[in-house]
C-alpha cells in the first residue's frame, strides 16, 4: 500500500473511508505530510442532528475520539505502544453549522515524549483541542489522555502482572 500512497494518503482515506469512523459524521480534511497535523469536520446533517436541531454531541465526541492515538501511532511508529486512557467533553453552546477540530503535535512535543519514554517506560499525556465553527467560536473543549510507553516495557509489564494474578 506504502508504495502507490503517502503515510498522509494513507491516514486521510483510511479514517473516511472505514465504516467506524464514518458513523462519526466526521470527515479528516487536512494532513501535514509528517502527520503531526489532522484537521477534521463534522458537517451538520440529518445523520447527527439532534432534537434541537444542532449536532448531536455524542457525533463531536466520537469524530474527534480516535485522531491522537491513530496520529501518535504512526508517528512513533511500532517500538511503541498508544493507548487512549481517558477522554472528556465540555459543550459550550450548539454547533448548528459544519464544525472543525485541529490535532497538532509539534517537533519538540514528539521529542520530549520519545525522550521522557526513554527514561520512564511509560507516559501520559494530556491533549485539549477544540471543536470551533467557521468563526471560530468554541462549541467544546475536548481533554484527552494518552498513554505512550516503549513496546519491551510495556510488554515485560503485562508479563509481570500475568505472572503476579497467576500466583494469586
Amino acid at each position: 500500500m506504502k508504495r502507490f500512497l503517502s503515510d498522509k494518503q494513507i491516514y486521510k482515506y483510511g479514517f473516511n473511508l472505514s465504516p467506524m469512523y464514518r458513523r462519526s459524521t466526521g470527515k479528516v480534511i487536512e494532513v501535514s505530510d509528517n502527520l503531526h497535523y489532522v484537521k477534521i469536520k463534522i458537517p451538520l446533517s440529518f445523520k447527527n442532528r439532534n432534537f434541537v436541531g444542532s449536532i448531536f454531541g455524542g457525533s463531536l465526541f466520537s469524530a474527534t475520539d480516535p485522531i491522537y492515538m491513530i496520529q501518535l501511532m504512526n508517528i512513533l511508529g511500532e517500538d511503541y505502544i498508544v493507548w487512549d486512557k481517558a477522554a472528556s467533553i465540555k459543550y459550550k453552546r450548539p454547533g448548528k453549522d459544519t464544525l472543525y477540530c485541529e490535532f497538532e503535535f509539534s517537533t519538540d512535543e514528539i521529542n520530549a515524549i520519545k525522550k521522557n519514554i526513554s527514561s520512564k517506560g511509560e507516559i501520559d499525556i494530556v491533549k485539549t483541542p477544540t471543536i470551533v465553527d467557521k468563526e471560530d467560536n468554541t462549541i467544546a473543549e475536548l481533554s484527552k489522555t494518552i498513554y505512550i510507553a516503549n513496546k519491551a516495557f510495556y510488554k515485560e509489564k503485562r508479563k509481570q502482572k500475568e505472572s503476579y494474578k497467576s500466583s494469586l
